[in-house]
This record gives structure tokens, C-alpha cells and sequence, in this order.
């Protein structure tokens, strides 16, 4: 079958390069983005007197029907079209006539397609900020119920020093509100409309493409018809602040997966987010951790596909450009994906805070705490320092840990200390006492909460 595009060649090609030139199987997901848009461009070619209303009603009417048939199930797409413009063009033109084909008029799929991919992310955009919202507070309601749980808080994965488990939480939460605030941001310039540029030069017909953007959601048109048809930024930029998420659900992966071990045990996985193993039927699995974490990997894939493939393009559009579109459904999908699965893991997560308590007592966490101690009592941090690392040391040899010690052992070090360095060692009074903006302590966590819940309800 000859191409709608045949003339300047006959039009006919092989079947292995029709394979290799189709993008149906892929951008057929922009069917409802395309009709929609082609809805909005029959309207203005009407509103300018370019096509009659008696046609724009034909189109119109035509489009609406193709849209509810496919949303109903009652139109397959065709694999054998080269794309889904060409596939909603064939079918109207099928059901209408020739009228159909008046629909191209004042556009090229390259700027259609511009539109229909700004389109499309832009509804997934929003899908992504509701997902990532829902895991901001998901996050929040678990901090809230654990921030009096203290643990211990690393670096190096070394205990470092006291935390709550509460504020470990709230640590991902302020990495989603950056998320969220950088998807907002995306959204702002992906929400330009690139119709009208047409195949790279713009139109010799007086169209509105104001009113067209109007009509579509737009905030605006592209000002450069070159780079209207060219620009693949917005995907860029989209998929890389899904990098970035997958990045953060990831960190938080491999913790749920160590927390989660025999070796830690600060928490149980649900039951529905984990499996066991196919021999050893001890074993409880956190593989939708170990998948959300492996997938990040691919994520960040899908961004160097895309960012390979624009690099050496001139302008303007380049069949390269095809090659867009499976990379950056790929990560939307993904992350979307990701995005409910991490919540589920959170909502379903009971935490083990006696574990997390045992494991704070064992790790001199508070020795931080024992030199401020004396720092308090005039002694230069330096030899606080010096002096709290070698109790330290002292107690491993011995088997003893800083809240137990003799004050008669510290007094060999200091006649400094007195029995009230007990409390100011206490793992609670640690926490406790960390009361500066963003701490660990409960009601700084309480205060971090407040922020987010505010944030999110504007």
C-alpha cells in the first residue's frame, strides 16, 4: 500500500524497513493527546476561515467518534500504520471522506507530534506529583507514629550518633518536596504549544495558534519555529528529575533491605511486599525493595538514551527524535510504578523500636555527647575529644558500654565528671537535647511534620 506521504518517491516500501520505521506500537499511547489536539486544530482552522464549518463540524464529529471507539474497545490500531497520526488520519478519512483529509492543513506531523508527546507528559506529570505526594505523607504518618523511636544514625554506616526513626523518615519526605517542587517546575516549560510550527518553517495560512494553544491547556506557544519542532528539553529535564526520584526511592530501598535483615531488624516488611525463597523456607525476601532499586539502574539508562541521541542532531526535526518516545514512557511508567510500591512498603512496615533502641545502647553513639559534657565544663574540645575516644576504647577492652562505667573509672580520666554526666549521656536526653532547626529531637521532628503537612495543603 502506497503512503499518504507518496509523491516525491512512490511510496512503497520494504517490510523490513516498515518495521524499522514504525513508532505505532509505541506512540499509539498518544492516541487520546492526538485526537484531542487534532479536535482543537480543526476548530481553529474553522475559527480562521481556512477550512469551512460545515468541514470542522465533519472533522470534529469524525475525531470524537474515532476516540470513543477506541476507548471502548471498538477500534484496534493498525499495525501496518507508520504512526498514530497517520493511523487517526486513515480511519477518519475511512468514515468521512475526503473531507478527511483536509485536517493537515497548516501542519506537519512534526510539530503534531511535538504537541501530542508535550501533551501526554504533561498529564503524567501531574499523575507523578500525585504519587509523590501521596508518598510524602505516607512518610510523614509513620515518622509521626516513631518520632520518640530512637535508633541509631550513621555515617559510614558506622553508628554515628542518636536519632529517632521519625527523623530518618522525614529525611525522605524533604527529598520528595524537592521532587514535587521540581516536577512543578518542568511542567512550566513543558506547557508551551509547539502547534502552528508545522514542519520547520511555520505557515503561509493566517492561523491562530494562540487560540489553539488556548483551547488545548496551554500557558503559551513556542516563539522559534525551528526549535518548536526540535526542542526534546522538557523530556530531558522530566527524566532527569525521575532520575533523581528513582535516586532517592533507591536510597531508601537499600535501607528498608538492611533494616530489614536479621543483622539489623529494625523492621518487618508486610507480608504483601516481600516473598520467600523457592528452597529455604526460612527466608522472607524484600525484593520490591531489590526492584526498586534494580530499576533505578535502568532509569538512569533511559536518560543517556535520550540525551546520546539529541546530541549530534542539527536542526531542525531528525527521524532520530523517534527514539524519544520509549525512553521517557519507560521511566514515567517506571517511576510511577515505583512511587506505589514504596508507599505500600511504608503504609504496611512495622517498625521494631527495642531492636533499634539495643543497637543505639551498643554503639557508644552518645560519646559525641560525653565530650560536650566536658566542653560544658570549660575543657577545650580538642582534649574532650581525646579523652572521650579513649573511655571509649577502654570500655570495648572491657566489655562495658559509657552509661554503665563507674563514675570512679571517669574520674581516673577527669575529676571533671560528676554523677550528673548520667543524664547528659542518657540516649533520650541526647535526642532530646538537639533542639536546633531540623534536629532529631521529638518536637523538632513534630515541627518538621507541621512544614511538610503545610506544604503539601498549599
Amino acid at each position: 500500500m502506497a503512503k499518504m506521504w507518496a509523491g516525491r518517491t512512490g511510496g512503497i516500501t520494504e517490510k523490513l524497513a516498515d518495521d524499522f520505521n514504525s513508532s505505532i506500537r509505541f506512540d499509539s499511547k498518544m492516541y487520546r493527546e492526538d485526537i484531542t489536539g487534532s479536535i482543537a486544530h480543526a476548530k481553529m482552522l474553522s475559527k480562521c476561515g481556512i477550512i469551512e464549518n460545515s468541514d470542522a463540524d465533519a472533522l470534529i464529529a469524525g475525531l470524537e467518534g474515532i476516540l470513543s471507539d477506541i476507548d471502548n474497545g471498538i477500534l484496534d490500531f493498525d499495525p501496518d500504520c507508520e504512526d498514530i497520526h497517520m493511523f487517526v488520519e486513515q480511519v477518519l478519512t475511512e468514515r468521512i471522506g475526503d473531507v478527511g483529509k483536509k485536517l493537515h492543513t497548516a501542519r506537519s506531523r512534526n510539530d503534531q507530534v511535538a504537541l501530542d508527546l508535550r501533551m501526554y507528559l504533561r498529564s503524567r506529570t501531574d499523575e507523578m506529583i500525585e504519587k509523590a505526594t501521596a508518598l510524602v505523607n505516607a512518610y510523614t504518618e509513620k515518622a509521626e507514629e516513631y518520632k520518640s523511636a530512637i535508633m541509631p544514625g550513621y555515617t559510614h554506616l558506622q553508628r554515628a550518633q542518636p536519632i529517632t526513626f521519625g527523623h530518618h523518615l522525614m529525611a525522605y519526605a524533604m527529598m520528595l518536596l524537592r521532587d514535587i517542587d521540581r516536577l512543578r517546575d518542568c511542567r512550566k516549560r513543558m506547557n508551551v504549544s509547539p502547534i502552528g510550527c508545522c514542519a520547520l518553517a511555520g505557515t503561509t495560512y493566517n492561523t491562530d495558534r494562540f487560540y489553539e494553544a488556548e483551547l488545548l491547556g496551554f500557558d503559551g506557544i513556542t516563539l522559534n519555529s525551528l526549535d518548536g519542532v526540535s526542542d526534546r528539553d522538557f523530556s530531558v529535564e522530566l527524566m532527569s528529575n525521575i532520575a533523581l526520584i528513582m535516586m532517592h526511592l533507591s536510597r531508601f530501598s537499600e535501607e528498608l533491605i538492611l533494616w530489614s535483615s536479621w543483622e539489623f531488624k529494625f523492621i518487618e516488611l508486610s507480608d504483601s511486599y516481600t516473598t520467600g525463597s523457592s528452597i529455604m523456607p526460612q527466608k522472607k525476601n524484600p525484593d520490591m525493595a531489590e526492584l526498586v532499586r534494580g530499576k533505578t539502574g535502568r532509569v538512569y539508562g533511559d536518560l543517556i538514551t535520550l540525551l546520546t541521541a539529541l546530541k549530534g542532531l542539527p536542526l531542525a526535526y531528525n527521524k532520530d527524535m523517534q527514539e524519544d518516545k520509549e525512553c521517557v514512557f519507560d521511566s514515567v511508567e517506571t517511576v510511577i510504578m515505583c512511587l506505589d510500591i514504596t508507599k505500600g512498603m511504608i503504609e504496611t512496615m512495622k517498625a521494631i523500636p527495642e531492636n533499634m533502641l539495643k543497637a543505639a545502647q551498643k554503639g557508644f553513639i552518645n560519646a559525641t555527647d560525653l565530650a560536650d559534657y566536658l566542653v560544658k565544663k570549660g575543657m577545650p574540645f580538642r582534649q574532650a575529644y581525646k579523652i572521650s575516644g579513649g573511655i571509649v576504647a577502654d570500655c570495648i577492652k572491657n566489655g562495658q558500654v559509657l552509661e554503665t562505667l563507674p563514675l570512679s573509672e571517669y574520674k581516673k580520666y577527669s575529676d571533671v565528671f560528676e554523677e550528673d554526666l548520667y543524664n547528659e549521656i542518657d540516649l533520650k536526653t541526647c535526642v532530646e537535647k538537639r533542639i536546633s532547626v531540623g534536629g532529631t529531637s521529638v518536637a523538632s521532628v513534630e515541627a518538621q511534620i507541621k512544614y511538610v503537612k503545610e506544604i503539601l495543603a498549599k
